[in-house]
């Protein structure tokens, strides 16, 4: 790194004048400055480095590469751009060809965007995208048959395959087909997932449009309830700015719909890269800011995260999520004040929805305030209620029970759980926790093990229910059968600490004194102070009745 008062010069100079000050010197250390920009989370400063050594050494590279991922990072697209055209077309990384994809679907060149999704390279197939690029080049020149045409040749196995209901859809929304276009529509929302919301108002646009007001309100059947101004507005015929109706929003719905599936399915977070050329594709599009955002939170750059939720208009028909993003990185870094102040201000607000005030809950509930949460789902349960929004009550009556367990208010707890069971009979997380809790209570054990056992037999993956089923077996002296179903859910989830002391408390009842000491040693890595104070003690004299697992 560069010593003494070259070091205060340098940080002196902003971005690429201090890029080409350093680069005009050694470029060992000029390479070890923009490393330590990067690991220093200044990543706008390592890509100029990186630019500027890569302007004075153009046979290497990977210079340019380096500089190209800190540019998309730091979401300088401009200098991503001008990089990636400095790169030779077979080292070009995955994320360099799909912003250049991006940058001629947006100048509206489809026929120059296709060369770089065919490119033979070593890191990533981007051929699978040709299908919807093309369908959407005959869309915008006029050619509905075509275009359908061209996305029922999407293969079954094509990671495009769960997205070609959404885009025949949308094209027949744009060429006004709208009776043709609802048995698609429907179909796609089934299969949206996170992003039901964001397409329900998408297709409800695309009716609109189309002149078909009837169609766009059966969209909103069942919309999340945060979007009550967007819904209001397609009530009332007028969009909500969310459509989907050139190739250049298709693609950045397609790129956020890879991201949310990449953190939902595979559990690991996508490339901020990919999100970033979505976010280029359609400015706009706000589902891919405020996935952005939470990527960057996830990275510790939690003030660039907070600055473009910030930055969603309260006009926007994503702001609730926005604020719902700002109030869980506020919370999570605990700078209570101002998460309280986000959620305040919008259940304060007139046209405050059921979402405003379950986000007030989930502010309170992380400040331990469990009362003013209880309030604060009571107040949101009311509201979805008189909106007959019952597909979405059983999550609220889950959250307010959760603050009432923490409460220590049971009578009421019991009763939200089992007004959310007549409501969603058969939803596994409600039968779990209230199953769980009558057994911590010793009320009712044999109804209380049958809704653990209907639960685990409703979600048998979810290694929470299988703990809840095996400490069920524990409480009633089933002590094997017990160990062999907690030792299903550690293997997992290894990670959870209540179901490791479950675990040794079983493994420490049968006689299996050193497995039981394991279990619990592997509850101290995780375990919250309470776990923490048990397991200590257990290791310590063993078990007794004092420092066993409720």
């Amino acid at each position: 790194m560069l010593a003494g008062a070259a070091v205060a010069a340098l940080a002196l100079v902003p971005g690429t004048a201090a890029a080409k000050l350093a680069a005009s010197g050694d470029p060992n250390r000029t390479y070890v400055e923009a490393r330590a920009a990067a690991m220093n989370g200044d990543h706008g400063r390592s890509a100029a480095l990186f630019a500027a050594m890569a302007e004075t050494q153009p046979s290497d590279p990977d210079l340019a590469k380096k500089g190209l991922g800190e540019a998309l990072g730091a979401g300088q697209i401009d200098l991503a751009l001008r990089l990636a055209r400095s790169i030779p077309t077979a080292k070009l990384p995955t994320d360099a060809r799909l912003l250049l994809v991006a940058d001629e679907v947006r100048r509206r060149r489809l026929d120059r965007a296709l060369p770089w999704l065919s490119v033979a390279a070593d890191n990533g197939d981007l051929s699978f995208l040709s299908p919807v690029i093309t369908a959407w080049d005959f869309a915008e020149r006029g050619d509905l048959t075509r275009a359908l045409t061209t996305v029922d040749q999407i293969p079954v196995g094509s990671l495009l395959a769960p997205l070609r209901d959404e885009e025949k859809a949308l094209i027949l929304l744009k060429f006004r087909r709208t009776a043709d276009a609802e048995p698609y529509a429907r179909r796609a929302i089934g299969s949206a997932g996170s992003r039901e919301t964001r397409l329900r108002l998408a297709l409800a646009d695309g009716f609109l449009a189309a002149g078909d007001r009837a169609r766009a309100q059966i969209m909103l059947e069942g919309i999340d309830a945060g979007a009550g101004d967007a819904r209001q507005r397609i009530l009332g015929g007028r969009r909500s700015g969310q459509a989907i109706d050139n190739s250049a929003k298709a693609l950045s719905e397609i790129l956020t719909a890879f991201g949310t599936d990449l953190a939902r399915m595979q559990r690991t977070a996508p490339p901020i890269g990919l999100v970033q050329v979505a976010r280029y594709a359609n400015p706009d599009n706000s589902g891919a800011t405020i996935l952005l955002a939470l990527l960057l939170d996830t990275q510790g750059r939690s003030e660039e995260a907070l600055g473009l939720l910030r930055a969603v208009p309260p006009s926007d028909a994503m702001i609730s999520e926005a604020r719902d993003g700002q109030a869980r990185v506020l919370s999570e870094g605990k700078r209570f004040n101002e998460a309280y102040a986000v959620a305040a201000a919008a259940a304060a607000a007139p046209n405050a929805t059921a979402s405003d005030f379950s986000r007030l809950g989930d502010v309170y509930q992380a400040m331990k305030r469990y009362n003013e949460a209880a309030n604060a789902y009571g107040r949101a349960i009311a509201l979805g209620e008189a909106q007959g929004r019952k597909s979405d009550l059983w999550t609220m009556l889950l959250l307010q029970a959760s603050a009432l367990q923490e409460a220590n208010r049971w009578p009421e707890t019991k009763q939200a759980l089992e007004k959310g069971l007549a409501l969603a009979p058969d939803q596994p997380l409600l039968l779990n926790f209230l199953g769980y809790a009558k057994l911590e209570k010793g009320e009712d054990t044999d109804a209380a093990e049958a809704m653990i056992r209907k639960a685990s037999a409703l979600a048998p993956e979810d290694a929470s229910i299988i703990d809840s089923l095996g400490w069920a077996q524990f409480k009633r002296g089933k002590t094997a059968d017990a160990i062999t179903t907690l030792q299903k859910a550690a293997e997992k989830d290894p990670d959870q600490a209540e179901i490791q002391e479950h675990l040794g408390d079983a493994l420490y009842t049968s006689g299996r004194r050193y497995e039981a000491r394991f279990a619990w040693s592997a509850a101290l890595v995780t375990g919250e102070d309470e776990i923490v104070a048990r397991v200590k003690a257990k290791l310590t004299s063993g078990l007794t009745t004092t420092n066993a697992a409720p």
